[in-house]
């Protein structure tokens, strides 16, 4: 409760929006509402993004390249953001240089650097006066040197980074919190590790944290994924020595709000963007004179036409791609742009990984397990609704439909039989190099990512020389 002898900072934050546009309306109407409030009562306000605000699944961010996701920020008046991956990783060098060349918001980032020669979008912290009360705010990113050095980046290791900005940030703030998108456990590590952080406003792991929790002295908070919850930190100063006295960690699910929070400039924004994007996504590609439909359980010709396109596109001698990457088929008739990003909205690159062949086949085997090819799955880029089927192009299986586990003799590449000691180049996806899916792919010591192309390049390809 502000007396005379202290001062109430809010804090609002949102983070892993991932371009669900659903909520913001309401999440804008809210903020509104929220500051005013606290302007009448005397109260300070910041607002953060705590990254993987864009996501080039949605159109309106495949379009604009995630320039029109900062124009929704700035029209939100937001006052920093950090990035995730999805803004990291997902786009090329050039345009993640482009993408906050508009923003009205200062980018937050202690282990990368958005810089080439003069111009530079991001910086390691800022400290925000308000009252008389210094914040240091920090930014930090969670790091996949692999990718990030692919695109032409040098990220630094987050927690080697807060060693050296966090004792500047000590000696020039009274009060200190880090946007971090690295998740949970390492948000947790921080606060067990370092002294003289106040508040953790985290991301990554789309963790919910309805009231916060506390790790050591420090407050950790988190509001879930895809706007449907705004976080806030009421905190209450003393106004004379300048220290935190109390830290109150809340979400208010936006879902649950009456329609009357929706804030209509931003719906006005939205359909603006939308109609642009639409626009910009309607680029001829092709004329298809036949059909060409996806089986998610069963051979059919869009996924084979892609696998052979990817392995024609990494020079590898065997490709596998799962049919559930493409959501639906194309129609005979005029394809576009979008129509292509509607069938495969994931940011999912190719890569190519080399495997022995005994690794091969144990990976063709996994392949073939039942409850992997109907597995529902959301997560490392995947943006479908199962794995389906797995396609492949160079690689023959005798008696594919009858069996479901094969040997050395049952398997072909390239009409030589598999010979388990040799070393293949195989064409995927970089989805299958992450979590449980294939073990043996994941866990593979060499691989090659191809950077920033995604597979549906790989198909937009394919498809203008159908």
């Amino acid at each position: 409760m502000e007396t005379n002898q202290t001062l109430n900072i809010r804090l609002f934050h949102t983070n892993d929006i991932h371009s669900h546009f659903e909520t913001w309306p309401s999440i804008v109407g809210l903020l509104k509402s929220k500051r005013e409030l606290a302007r009448m009562k005397g109260e300070e306000t910041l607002t953060f993004d705590v990254g993987d605000f864009v996501d080039r699944f949605h159109p309106i961010s495949e379009a604009t390249l995630g320039k029109g996701n900062v124009k929704l920020l700035n029209d939100a008046f937001f006052d920093a953001v950090t990035i995730g991956n999805n803004e990291g990783i997902t786009l090329s060098k050039d345009e993640l240089l482009n993408l906050y060349e508009d923003a009205k918001f200062d980018v937050l980032i202690g282990n990368l650097t958005i810089s080439e020669g003069t111009k530079c979008l991001s910086k390691p912290f800022e400290i925000y006066e308000r009252q008389g009360v210094k914040l240091g705010v920090i930014g930090l990113t969670v790091a996949y040197p692999v990718f990030y050095e692919t695109l032409g980046w040098s990220i630094k290791d987050p927690f080697e980074m807060l060693k050296e900005i966090l004792p500047i940030v000590k000696a020039q703030s009274d009060i200190v919190i880090i946007l971090s998108h690295l998740g949970m456990k390492d948000d947790q590590r921080i606060a067990e590790q370092f002294s003289g952080i106040d508040i953790i406003l985290g991301a990554h792991t789309h963790h919910l944290f309805p009231n916060g929790e506390y790790a050591g002295g420090t407050l950790l908070c988190g509001t879930g994924k895809h706007g449907n919850y705004l976080g806030e930190v009421l905190m209450s100063v003393n106004k004379q020595t300048k220290r935190l006295i109390n830290a109150e960690a809340s979400v208010t699910e936006v879902h649950k709000l009456p329609r009357y929070y929706q804030d209509e400039m931003t719906k006005m924004n939205l359909s603006n963007l939308m109609r642009l994007s639409e626009e910009i996504l309607s680029e001829p590609v092709t004329l298809l004179s036949n059909n060409l439909a996806v089986n998610w359980f069963k051979e059919s010709p869009l996924p084979k036409l892609l696998a052979n396109a990817l392995r024609q596109w990494t020079k590898s001698e065997i490709s596998m791609i799962n049919s559930g990457i493409l959501l639906e088929g194309l129609n005979r008739g005029l394809v576009n742009k979008g129509h292509i990003h509607r069938i495969c909205p994931h940011p999912i690159n190719p890569c190519i990984v080399y495997l022995s062949g005994s690794e091969l086949l144990d990976v063709i085997n996994r392949g073939e397990d039942k409850e992997l090819t109907h597995l529902k799955m959301k997560g490392f880029g995947f943006r479908g609704k199962v794995i389906g089927k797995m396609v492949y192009d160079g690689l023959t299986i005798l008696d594919r439909e009858k069996r479901r586990h094969f040997y050395q003799e049952d398997l072909f590449v390239n009409g030589q039989m598999l010979d388990l000691n040799r070393i293949y180049e195989v064409g995927t996806l970089d989805l299958f190099t992450f979590g449980h899916l294939f073990p043996t792919i994941r866990d593979s010591q060499h691989k090659r990512f191809f950077m920033p192309e995604f597979i549906r390049d790989v198909l937009y390809l394919a498809l203008k020389t159908v």
